[in-house]
């Protein structure tokens, strides 16, 4: 029995020594997890010159929450600013996405913002798709192909030059400059990027550029293909990128009524009866008896032949009925502009619109409306491109093959071309030409005025309007350039005149008409030859 005892305090006294050795190192570790940390070490048991117990622990305590308190305070503000910048950000974005929504016809119930944002970046990625950039498109004929046009830092070689422009050019519009400049540097940019390069890698810059190609489709986009050179001999890098066109917005929705518009048809003229005559013939059809809002002022310069020209004036006005003219007589010898300026500034009436037009020049009712609507006191004038006939007398063969006048008046690569150096015929406000400063009087004889005055309204806030209207016609008439111009008038006007005569085809067959017709006769020969 006492050996049982003995052996059951041993085994008691035992667990009590384990108890204990468990409690104390249950405690080293609570107090050595429970110790708070500091900003920049770990914060120690307190030392022996420091609180101790339970008061050390509740200033470390109070010191830590403090600074936790502190740092939520500023991450608070933080978020509130995060929190203003993004609602700012999802107005825009809204602002946006509504305008889009609206131009890809979404309307109002265009569902959540997240639909329509996903709906316009769709449709920009199916540009890309529809557009000629991964494969080839079937075309009907070789017109059909859109060409490409090429370009180095500092030209443009381009197909479509018209009259105005060069095979090679510096890009003279700054949407085209700032166009081509941007898709440079759109492409150092991907070049430069750290995902494309190595630690290593030179950067990129626009000397690397070797030289672009670009097109556009009209209703997609235009396609970039843009050539680098490579970090060794024969390496190029090229990039491919794609400007998508958006869908159509509607900016503004407006109703205009014409019928009370009047133009004042303003008419320079010295001598030229017989051109005078054929214009009033179109003037009766076209402005009194078609449109009807029309009044037409003629300045004539000297007195040889006036009278000629005030009789046909007064046997319209009594064969039509027409009242609505003024003829002002000046001496001196002929000057375009003057006579426009004199002519726009004799005007008594309210603001009236101008059209200044020379007495070779064919019209219809239609450009009349298009002369209307394409103008706006103090916004808009109307600088139209109009259709130059060439030579009939070349383009028709023998002179009693011409038809007339109104079958002669076809707008095709034969028959004439598109005047885009010339910049006389134009409508606008008369309180706009007052304002601009009218022509310059110093100009004599013929060209010069016209470019003046269309360069000040370039200058100015005004949108000047410039297309090719279809119903403006430049009658062929022989052009004599006399010694009495300025050199820069005289090769413009020799310029002018070469342009007149007859397209590049039938200038070349005039030119080697000898060897046509050498050609023809060897022929008839052979013909003749074998028949016997």
């Amino acid at each position: 029995m006492m050996m049982v005892r003995r052996g059951l305090l041993a085994w008691i006294s035992r667990v009590v020594v384990l108890l204990v050795l468990l409690c104390c190192a249950i405690s080293v570790l609570y107090m050595l997890a429970c110790t708070p940390k500091g900003n920049e070490e770990q914060l120690g048991l307190p030392r022996a010159n420091s609180p101790t117990g339970k008061e050390g622990y509740q200033a470390v305590l109070q010191e830590w929450e403090e600074q936790h308190r502190n740092y939520i305070s500023s991450l608070k503000r933080q978020i509130a600013q995060l929190k203003e910048e993004l609602q700012e950000r999802s107005e825009q974005l809204k602002s946006a996405q509504y305008h889009a929504s609206d131009a890809v016809g979404l309307g109002p119930d265009r569902g959540p913002p997240e639909k329509t944002q996903a709906d316009l970046l769709a449709f920009l990625h199916s540009q890309v798709d529809k557009a000629e950039v991964h494969a080839g498109v079937k075309l009907a004929t070789e017109y059909a192909a859109v060409p490409f046009d090429s370009f180095t830092l500092q030209k443009v070689y381009q197909l479509e030059m018209g009259l105005t422009r060069h095979p090679e050019e510096k890009p003279v519009r700054k949407d085209k400059r700032d166009e081509l400049v941007e898709a440079i540097e759109s492409a150092l940019e991907t070049l430069n990027s750290p995902a494309e390069n190595s630690p290593n890698q030179r950067p990129y810059a626009a000397s690397d550029f070797i030289e672009g190609i670009y097109r556009t489709e009209k209703d997609k986009g235009t396609l970039y293909e843009l050539t680098f050179k490579g970090d060794h001999k024969h390496e190029f890098r090229r990039l491919v990128l794609f400007r998508p066109f958006g869908p159509i917005m509607k900016v503004k929705k407006e109703k205009l009524n014409m019928a009370n518009t009047l133009i004042n048809v303003i008419v320079p003229l010295a001598k030229r009866v017989d051109k005078f005559r054929q214009f009033m013939q179109n003037f009766r059809e076209t402005c009194i008896q078609q449109d009807g809002r029309i009044h037409l002022t003629v300045v004539y310069f000297g007195k040889e032949e006036m009278n000629e020209v005030k009789g046909i004036l007064e046997n319209t006005s009594k064969a039509a009925n027409f009242r609505n003219f003024t003829f002002i007589q000046l001496s001196g010898e002929f000057s375009r502009g003057k006579g426009l300026d004199v002519g726009a500034r004799s005007w008594k009436g309210s603001n009236v619109l101008l059209f200044f037009c020379d007495v070779d020049i064919y019209f219809t009712s239609e450009f009349l409306n298009t002369c209307r609507l394409n103008t706006q006191p103090g916004k808009k004038v109307f600088y139209p491109v109009l259709f130059s006939q060439y030579n009939p007398g070349i383009i028709y063969g023998h002179h009693d093959a011409v038809p007339p006048l109104e079958q002669q008046l076809v707008i095709k690569k034969e028959t004439g071309f598109w005047r885009d150096f010339g910049f006389g015929m134009t409508c606008q406000y008369r309180s706009d030409f007052i304002n601009i400063g009218g022509f310059d009087l110093d100009i004599k004889g013929w060209g010069g005025e016209d470019v003046h005055l269309y360069r000040k309204y370039l200058h100015s806030n005004l949108i000047v309007v410039r297309t090719p209207v279809r119903g403006l016609f430049h009658l062929w008439h022989e052009k004599r350039c006399v010694d009495e111009l300025t050199p820069e008038q005289y090769k413009m006007c020799m310029q002018s005149k070469a342009m007149n005569e007859a397209s590049h085809g039938q200038l070349g067959m005039l030119v080697f008409r000898h060897e046509i017709e050498a050609h023809l006769r060897k022929q008839k020969q052979k013909t003749s030859s074998k028949k016997t």
